[in-house]
C-alpha cells in the first residue's frame, strides 16, 4: 500500500515508481487525494503494464494496480 495522500505531483508518481521498482508487485494499492495524482499515477501504471481500477471515496481515491 502506497499512501500518497497529502502530496502533490510528481511525488505520488515517484512513490509508486519506487514501490514498483523495489518489488514488482502483481497488485498494488495506492491512496491519493487529488484528481491530478489519479491521472498521473494511472498514466504511469498503464505504461508499466498495470491495469488500474479507481474508487472515489468523497475526494479520497484508492487506485488498485494489477498485472
Amino acid at each position: 500500500m502506497v499512501d500518497a495522500r497529502g502530496y502533490s505531483c510528481p511525488t505520488p508518481v515517484i512513490m509508486v515508481q519506487k514501490a514498483v521498482k523495489e518489488g514488482s508487485p502483481k497488485k498494488l494499492e495506492v491512496a491519493v487525494d487529488n484528481q491530478c495524482s489519479v491521472e498521473n499515477v494511472t498514466r504511469f501504471a498503464q505504461s508499466a503494464g498495470y491495469k488500474v481500477a479507481v474508487a472515489d471515496f468523497e475526494g479520497d481515491f484508492k487506485l488498485t494496480l494489477t498485472k
